[in-house]
């Protein structure tokens, strides 16, 4: 495989650098305050069994998932250890070489590699930048498809961008699907961080030959647990990539699937703290914005914790994102780990330290760090 851009940048700088205002994931917490949610949570994890889990994932952490669902019920979740196992093994185990796949761009680098280096052709679903955001031609889609498409890979809410499908359009692309028998794989690990007051379906439960994909650490901000899990209808790829994970993690952490069990029976008031740290950091950065506005184009988030701003006159990112590390130990993520546009660059909006970090940003744009 070719080297996986966004790691590499985060392994590089993600634990050396002071002021963090790139992350993909939401505020987190300590395992004692996740604990105190319950009163005999704590004594449950004390008295916890340390053998093997389940391959599917231990009954209790996916009753609770399926609950998310109104079409997928216990039996249709297959937990994983994070997402990115998730996207590997349904990517090696469903797609063969010479298959054709359709993804949507910019796009977090394994929802396209993984495919690619198995020998299948991959073409992009542009999102393109417009007068007030992001736009997708969904008439496009159509266009895109080849006699031998076999599968599409949507990502709503959407990183890095904060574009956010409508339940129409996600039926839309179900219904392309469904004509020609293509598969869909659906990212949606920041599903419950949408705040425009519209219904937001899991792909799963709207189309029969999709899998969606969930995870602790985005929406829940929990990436430490490493617990992830995919829903799906048809019984052939749920069995294809359980086998997969044979031979992958084969189980997951007893103790992480407790604490994600945990977590899910108040996931509500989870989401609800994480949408409104990011509302009002949304609504912080505009004073910035505004006062930068000959260097930035502010492409403000629909939905979910990062925006894919632009530089102004064609500036590289790479070398601005170097330079705020360098000078003031502020992180930002060039559009390059996107192999995109070199002018992009992801901001984070899901931790509560955003002020502090934008404001060490708005200092070095001054001259003052």
């Amino acid at each position: 495989m070719k080297r996986f851009l966004l790691e590499d940048y985060y392994e590089k700088y993600e634990f050396s650098v002071s002021h963090l205002l790139s992350q993909s994931d939401c505020e987190s917490m300590p395992v004692d305050e996740l604990l105190a949610l319950e009163p005999e949570a704590e004594e449950g994890l004390k008295k916890l069994w340390l053998g093997y889990t389940e391959v599917k994932g231990c009954p209790r952490l996916r009753e609770r998932i399926a609950l998310l669902y109104q079409k997928c019920g216990p039996e249709q979740i297959l937990v994983h250890a994070g997402a990115e196992e998730a996207i590997y093994g349904f990517m090696q185990s469903f797609l063969q070489p010479g298959d054709h796949m359709i993804y949507l761009s910019p796009a977090y680098q394994s929802l396209y590699e993984v495919a690619a280096s198995a020998g299948c052709q991959v073409t992009p679903w542009p999102l393109r930048q417009g007068p007030n955001g992001w736009m997708l031609d969904m008439d496009e889609l159509a266009g895109l498809l080849r006699p031998n498409t076999k599968l599409i890979v949507i990502n709503t809410p959407h990183n890095p961008t904060g574009y956010c499908f409508s339940d129409a359009q996600l039926e839309y692309a179900a219904d392309i699907a469904r004509q020609r028998g293509i598969f869909v794989f659906c990212d949606q690990v920041y599903k419950g961080l949408e705040w425009d007051g519209q219904p937001h379906s899991w792909m799963s439960d709207l189309y029969e030959n999709a899998v969606s994909l969930g995870v602790m650490s985005k929406a829940y901000g929990l990436p430490g647990l490493r617990i992830g899990w995919i829903a799906t209808r048809c019984r052939k790829a749920y069995d294809m990539m359980k086998k997969m994970k044979y031979y992958t993690t084969i189980c997951c952490s007893a103790p992480s699937e407790y604490l994600a069990a945990l977590a899910l029976r108040h996931g509500e008031k989870l989401l609800e703290r994480n949408v409104s740290i990011i509302q009002s950091n949304v609504a912080y950065a505009q004073g910035f914005f505004e006062r930068h506005d000959t260097l930035f184009v502010n492409n403000v988030p629909a939905s979910g914790p990062v925006a894919f701003h632009r530089l102004r006159n064609g500036m590289d990112a790479a070398a601005f994102c170097e330079d705020a590390i360098k000078k003031a130990g502020v992180l930002l993520l060039p559009g390059y780990v996107y192999e995109t546009d070199k002018d992009y660059f992801r901001m984070g909006y899901g931790r509560r330290n955003f002020p502090e970090c934008l404001n060490r940003l708005d200092a070095y744009l001054k001259g003052q760090v």
